[in-house]
C-alpha cells in the first residue's frame, strides 16, 4: 500500500458500479504527525452509493448510522490545510457498541432508544461491532469526499476479534438461536466433522437429529430448529476463511488470541527467539493422556520443510487399534536444543497438570539429526528409531530416477544390505564405493544419493546402530499418518496458500482434526460403518492381516522373491523381491509410490517363522542390546548383577505384555496375578473410616468417653516428651563446642567453670536423657513449632516433682554457667586482644574502595532480585534452582557482578558464594 503525506498525492476514484464498497477502491496510507489511516478520494455525490455498498456485505449484512457530525461554514477558516473538513461524519455499524459477543464483556443495555433511522431492525442488535469509517467533505475541494478507514475497524468484529453478527456469527445461528435445544459438545463436534469431510447435508442433518433426540425426544419444532442450525453451521464453515488479516503474522496472532485453550506453547519471532507455535486441542490432550500413558509417543518431524513457510512436526500416539493418532502439532523452523526443550517441557507439564502420574514408556524418532537429550531429560524414557523415513526416501527416488525395474530392485536391495551390515563390522565407505561403481550408469540417482545422503550416511547408520529400532507395525502407522497429512495439505486448490501459517493452522484444526475425531468416534460408538471400515484399513499392517497365508508362495531355494495372490482379482499376482527384509520391493502401485505396502508386511510375517530368512532389523537391534548386557565381564560382579537385573526386568515386562495382548478375557490375567499381603492392622484399618461414636445415654457413659478422650490426648503428648530432652542435649552440645574457643581466648582460666557447668548439665539431665533416648524408637521425629511448646510444658508439669526439680536445677545451672562463661570471655577478650581491633581498622581502611564497591553492588543486586520477574532477567524454567545459581551459570544483570565482587580478593573456595560450586 502506497504511503503519502499530502492529500494532493491521492488520486480521485469513481467506480463504474452503481453501488460499490471498500473492496472496489484502491486505498492509500495517509500519514500525519499523529496517526496513519487508510484513505480514498471519491466524488462527494457518490458517498451514498458507497454506504449502500458497505451495508450490502454478504458475510456481514448491516446498516450504518451517523454517530457524530461536525460542520463548518464555507469561509470560516482563514488558514486551512488540505485535509481540513467542511463536513465531518462518523458512520458506525448498527450492531455496536454494546458487546454481546463471545469473549467480550456484557454491558447493560441502554434505557432509551437511539433516535436514528438506520438502527438494525431486530432486538439485541448492539453486539459490540467495531466497524466504522469517516467521511470528510474537504474544505479545500468541496466536490470531493475523503473516506477514512482504520486497519482494525474495517472488519465486523467485537473487541475480542470475533465476528459478532451475520451468517458467520457462531452465537446467533438462525432466527431462533436462543430456542435451539441442548446440543452437547459431542453432537456439535460430530456435526462439524461431517461437514468438514464433505458429507451431504441430508446425512449430516439425520445424524444431528438422532443425537438431539437422545436429550429432547422427538418433536417437530426441534427438528425444524435443528435443520436451521445445521444449515447455518454449514454456511459458517463454508464461508469461513483462514485469513483473519491480510498480513500473515497479524492473522496468526489474532488466531492465537482467540484459541488460547488449544495452544500449549507460543513464541513470537524476535531477534533472539524463533517462531514456535504448539497446537493441542482439549480432545487431543485427552487422547495423549489416554493412549500415551505407559505407552509410546512417536514423532513425524520436518514435514513440508521445502514447501511450507514453517515445517510441521507432529507428535503421535498409538490408539486401541495401534493406529497413529496426532495429539500435538508444532510449527517452527528451529530445531535447536533450547527451543525443543521449551515446547517439550510445556507439553509435558500440560499433561501432568491433568494427570499427575502420566508417564511415557518410549519415544520414537524418525530423524537422525533430532535432539535426543530433551526427550530423555523431560520425558525420562528410552528413545527408539524408526526406519520408515529412510526407506521411503530411498525407494521414492529410486523409482523416480531409475527407469528399469530390475535396476530399481537391485539398488534397493544393495542399500538394504548396507543398513543390515551395521552390526557385522562392514566398512560403510567401501560398500558405498562399490555401489557407485556397480551402478555408475544410473547417473541421476547416484548424483542425488551422493549429494543428499553420502555426507550424512554415517550419522544415520550410527543412530540406527546405537538406538533400538521400531517395528514395521509402528513404522507403517507413522507412514499412514504422513500420507494422509500430505493428501490433506498438498491439495492443488490450496497451493497458493502454502506460505501462510494461518492456512496451515486452519487446515490442521478443522479438516484433519475432524477427520481423526470422527474416526475414533465411529470406532468406539460402532456408528458410521463406512468411516469405521476405512479407519481400520488405513494402515498397511491391518490390510496385511486380511491376506491369508495360503495366498503367499515363498521361493525356498534361492529366496529371491515371493508371490502374493491378489484378493480382489485372483488372476493377479504381486512379486515381492528381497523377502524377509524391511527393504523388500513390491511391484504394486502403493509400493511404487515409496510406501510400505501390505504385501511386503505379509511376506515378512511369514519369513519371520522360517529359520532360513534373516530376522527383522528391529529384532536384530533388540538381540544386540541383550547381547551387550550379557557380554559384561564375569569378574565385574556388580555390572554383571546389574545386567541380569535389567534383562529379567525386560523379560518380565515382555511376558506380561504378551499375556495381556494375547488374552481374550481379562479375568484370566487378573486371576493369575500374585496376592500381595500386608500386616493385619494395615489390612483392617488402612483406608477404613473410624466408626461414629454413639451419644452416651447416661452421665456414667459421658464420663467414660471423657476419660477415653483424655487418655488419647495423654498418649499423643507422651510421644513428644523427647523434645525438651533434645533441647537439653542441644545446650550441652553448644557448651562443648564453645569450650575450645573459650579456653584459647582465656588461656586455660575456664577449666573450673566448664567442669562445673558440665557436671550440672550431665549430672542433672544427661542420665535421664540417655535413658529416654535409648527407649525411643528410631523414627523420623516431626517438627514441632513454637506454638506447641506450651503443650509440652503442660505435659512436663505432670512428671514427678523430684524429676522436675532435678531437670530445672540442671537447666538453670547450665544457663548460669553459659552466661558467666560468655561474659568472662568477652571481658578477657576486650582486654587481651585490643591490638586485634586496630589491625582490623587498618585493613578496612586499605580496602575501603573495594568495600564501598561491594556495598554498591550488593545494593544493586538486592534491587535486581526484587524485579527479576518484571525485567525478565531470571525467569522460569531457568530459575528452577534459584536466581543465585543462575547468576553463577550465565550473565544476570547486577547479580553476576555482585558475585564476582564478593569473591574478589579472597580465596576461591573460601568465598561464601562458592560453597556449593567447588565441584
Amino acid at each position: 500500500m502506497a504511503v503519502v503525506e499530502s492529500i494532493l498525492d491521492i488520486p480521485v476514484q469513481d467506480p463504474a458500479e452503481e453501488e460499490f464498497c471498500w473492496a472496489d477502491l484502491t486505498w492509500t496510507k495517509f500519514r500525519t504527525s499523529e496517526r496513519e489511516d487508510d484513505v480514498a478520494l471519491i466524488p462527494y455525490e457518490r458517498v451514498d452509493a458507497f454506504i449502500i455498498g458497505e451495508c450490502s456485505n454478504i458475510e456481514c449484512p448491516t446498516r450504518f448510522h451517523i454517530e457524530r457530525v461536525r460542520k463548518r461554514s464555507f469561509g470560516s477558516l482563514k488558514e486551512y490545510k488540505n485535509d481540513d473538513y467542511l463536513e465531518y461524519r462518523l458512520y458506525w455499524c448498527s450492531f455496536g457498541p454494546e458487546n454481546y459477543g463471545e469473549g467480550g464483556g456484557i454491558l447493560p443495555s441502554r434505557r432509551y432508544r437511539l433516535n436514528t433511522r438506520n438502527r438494525a431492525a431486530r432486538p439485541q442488535s448492539m453486539r459490540g461491532c467495531k466497524c466504522h469509517f469517516v467521511v470528510k467533505r474537504l474544505y479545500a475541494r468541496p466536490s470531493l469526499a475523503l473516506l477514512v478507514y482504520n486497519d482494525n475497524d474495517r472488519r465486523h468484529v467485537n473487541d475480542s476479534g470475533f465476528v459478532c453478527h451475520g451468517p458467520l456469527d457462531r452465537d446467533a445461528i438462525g432466527p431462533g438461536a436462543k430456542k435451539i435445544p441442548y446440543i452437547c459438545n459431542e453432537i456439535q463436534q460430530q456435526t462439524m466433522s461431517m461437514i468438514y469431510l464433505g458429507i451431504p447435508e441430508e446425512n449430516v442433518l439425520e445424524k444431528h437429529i438422532e443425537g438431539i433426540q437422545r436429550y429432547c425426544g422427538s418433536n417437530a419444532k426441534v427438528n425444524s430448529l435443528a435443520s436451521q442450525y445445521v444449515h447455518k453451521l454449514g454456511m459458517i464453515i463454508r464461508r469461513s476463511s483462514h485469513e483473519l488479516d491480510l498480513d500473515d503474522h497479524a492473522s496468526i496472532q489474532m488466531w492465537v488470541e482467540r484459541n488460547r485453550k488449544s495452544i500449549f506453547f507460543y513464541q513470537d519471532t524476535s531477534e533472539a527467539d524463533s517462531f514456535i507455535l504448539g497446537i493441542q486441542t482439549e480432545w487431543q490432550l485427552q487422547q495423549m493422556i489416554r493412549f500415551g500413558h505407559r505407552s509410546l509417543i512417536a514423532a513425524d518431524s520436518t514435514f513440508g520443510i521445502k514447501r511450507l513457510k514453517y515445517p510441521l512436526s507432529t507428535l503421535l500416539v498409538f490408539d486401541s487399534r495401534q493406529h497413529a493418532l496426532p495429539v500435538a502439532w508444532v510449527i517452527t523452523r528451529s530445531f535447536a536444543k533450547l527451543d525443543v526443550s521449551k515446547w517439550m517441557k510445556a507439553l509435558f507439564d500440560r499433561a501432568r497438570s491433568v494427570e499427575p502420574g502420566w508417564k511415557v514408556s518410549g519415544f520414537l524418532i524418525d530423524d537422525a539429526a533430532a535432539e535426543i537429550d530433551p526427550i530423555r531429560d523431560i520425558f525420562c524414557c528410552p528413545v527408539l528409531f524408526s526406519l520408515w523415513r529412510v526407506r521411503r526416501s530411498w525407494l521414492r527416488n529410486i523409482v523416480r530416477k531409475c527407469s528399469n525395474i530390475e535396476v530399481q530392485r537391485e539398488i534397493f536391495k544393495r542399500l538394504g544390505k548396507i543398513v543390515y551390515s551395521i552390526w557385522g563390522g562392514v566398512d560403510t565407505l567401501a560398500a558405498l564405493e562399490e555401489l557407485a561403481q556397480d551402478f555408475v550408469d544410473q547417473t541421476a540417482f547416484m548424483e542425488y544419493f551422493k549429494a543428499s545422503w553420502v555426507p550424512k550416511i554415517e550419522m544415520w547408520l550410527s543412530t540406527i546402530r546405537t538406538l533400538p529400532l521400531a517395528s514395521q507395525e509402528a513404522s507403517g502407522a507413522i507412514e499412514a499418518y504422513h500420507v494422509k497429512l500430505k493428501a490433506k495439505l498438498f491439495d492443488d486448490s490450496h497451493l497458493g496458500a502454502l506460505q501462510r501459517v494461518d492456512w496451515l493452522v486452519h487446515k490442521l484444526t478443522t479438516e484433519l482434526h475432524s477427520s481423526y475425531w470422527l474416526d475414533r468416534y465411529a470406532d468406539e460408538s460402532d456408528s458410521f460403518q463406512n468411516v469405521k471400515e476405512e479407519y481400520i484399513a488405513s494402515t498397511s499392517w491391518h490390510r496385511a492381516l486380511q491376506i491369508p497365508d495360503s495366498a503367499i508362495t515363498l521361493d525356498d531355494q534361492e529366496q529371491l522373491f515371493a508371490k502374493v495372490l491378489s484378493q480382489k482379482d485372483s488372476s493377479l499376482t504381486r512379486l515381492v523381491w528381497n523377502p524377509g527384509s524391511e527393504f523388500a520391493f513390491c511391484d504394486c502401485a502403493w509400493s511404487i509410490q515409496g510406501n510400505l505396502c501390505k504385501h511386503v508386511i505379509k511376506v515378512n510375517m511369514l519369513c519371520a517363522n522360517h529359520q532360513s530368512y534373516q530376522p527383522s532389523m528391529s529384532f536384530q537391534s533388540f538381540k544386540e542390546i541383550l547381547m551387550n548386557l550379557w557380554r559384561k565381564p564375569m569378574d565385574d560382579s556388580v555390572s554383571l548383577d546389574l545386567s541380569v537385573a535389567w534383562t529379567h526386568q525386560m523379560l518380565d515386562q515382555l511376558q506380561k505384555l504378551v499375556e495381556l495382548t494375547g488374552s481374550s478375557d481379562i479375568g484370566t490375567v487378573v486371576k493369575n496375578l500374585p496376592l500381595k499381603w500386608v500386616s493385619k492392622k494395615g489390612r483392617t484399618n488402612v483406608g477404613k473410616r473410624s466408626p461414629t461414636l454413639a451419644l452416651p445415654s447416661s452421665s456414667k457413659g459421658m464420663q467414660t468417653a471423657a476419660v477415653r478422650k483424655k487418655n488419647r490426648k495423654r498418649k499423643r503428648l507422651s510421644r513428644l516428651s523427647y523434645i525438651p530432652k533434645l533441647y537439653s542435649l542441644y545446650l550441652q552440645f553448644l557448651l562443648f563446642s564453645l569450650v575450645p574457643l573459650c579456653a584459647n581466648m582465656l588461656g586455660g582460666t575456664m577449666n573450673s567453670s566448664v567442669l562445673a557447668c558440665n557436671y550440672a548439665i550431665s549430672g542433672a539431665g544427661s542420665s535421664e536423657l540417655n535413658a529416654k533416648l535409648a527407649s525411643t524408637p528410631s523414627v523420623a521425629y516431626p517438627v514441632v513449632h513454637g506454638h506447641k511448646l506450651p503443650v509440652i510444658r503442660a505435659q512436663q508439669a505432670k512428671v514427678s516433682e523430684s524429676k522436675e526439680s532435678r531437670g530445672s536445677e540442671g537447666r538453670r545451672a547450665a544457663l548460669l554457667c553459659l552466661t558467666a562463661t560468655l561474659f568472662t570471655a568477652a571481658v578477657s577478650n576486650s582486654s587481651a586482644n585490643a591490638g586485634v581491633i586496630e589491625d582490623y581498622l587498618e585493613k578496612s581502611k586499605a580496602n575501603k574502595a573495594l568495600n564501598d564497591k561491594k556495598r554498591l553492588a550488593t545494593s544493586g543486586a538486592n534491587f535486581a532480585r526484587a524485579y527479576t520477574v518484571q525485567f525478565g532477567s531470571c525467569k522460569f524454567p531457568e530459575n528452577f534452582t534459584g536466581c543465585q545459581d543462575l547468576a553463577k551459570q550465565k550473565k544476570v544483570p547486577f547479580l553476576s557482578e555482585d558475585l564476582e565482587l564478593e569473591c574478589e580478593g579472597k580465596d576461591k573456595y573460601k568465598c561464601g558464594s562458592n560453597v556449593f560450586w567447588k565441584w
